[in-house]
């Protein structure tokens, strides 16, 4: 298959972008899901992007929980999601820690966002294009990571994103590709400039 028919994608963060931002999910019963990430992933699926979730779970390295939970997490926004009319291509999470836990959570590995290895991964198996794809995330380093590897990023201002923006933009060495309010607000930003 040509790179030319491989399908883009927008890539989510998952705490602070599609689900509320608590710290640590450290229960299954702390998992809110934003109450318009619904719409805006049912517009990425009416686009015919892929929806794939990319998400940090370092608090199975840190002793916080099981990366079992992180899987019954994930599955449970699948089948809210699902509920709502919206899917998901893939999720796809790092339970690592370059300096906390014990092996083999403790690690220098790939996929610990703003490393690539989550998107590189996703892209590989669900046969995705990276050029022309988007992160939406309400991290900074998050869009310097697409903005490395060729893709555009968009800051949400849910989670730690407005924070960010508000102390931190005088660091950055170029700005995202958007700013909006939440995740719904994206999408409607980002869409057409994807046809």
């Amino acid at each position: 298959m040509t790179q030319n028919s491989k399908r883009r994608a927008v890539f989510l963060d998952r705490d602070g972008t599609v689900a509320d931002e608590v710290g640590y999910i450290n229960h299954i019963s702390r998992f809110r899901l934003y109450p318009w990430s619904a719409e805006a992933i049912r517009k990425i699926n009416a686009a015919g992007l892929a929806a794939v979730v990319i998400t940090n779970q370092a608090g199975v390295a840190r002793g916080y929980f099981p990366e079992e939970l992180i899987r019954q997490v994930n599955e449970r926004m699948k089948q809210e999601l699902a509920a709502a009319g919206a899917r998901l291509d893939g999720v796809y999470y790092c339970p690592h820690h370059p300096e906390v836990g014990e092996p083999p959570y403790r690690q220098r590995c790939a996929c610990r966002k703003p490393q690539p290895g989550m998107l590189e991964q996703a892209a590989r198996e669900l046969n995705l294009s990276l050029a022309g794809s988007v992160v939406i995330t309400d991290r900074y380093m998050e869009v310097e990571m697409a903005h490395k590897l060729g893709l555009r990023g968009c800051l949400v201002l849910t989670g730690y994103g407005r924070g960010e923006c508000e102390y931190q933009q005088r660091k950055w060495p170029r700005p995202p590709d958007w700013i909006a309010e939440d995740l719904l607000e994206a999408v409607n930003q980002i869409l057409p400039e994807m046809r």
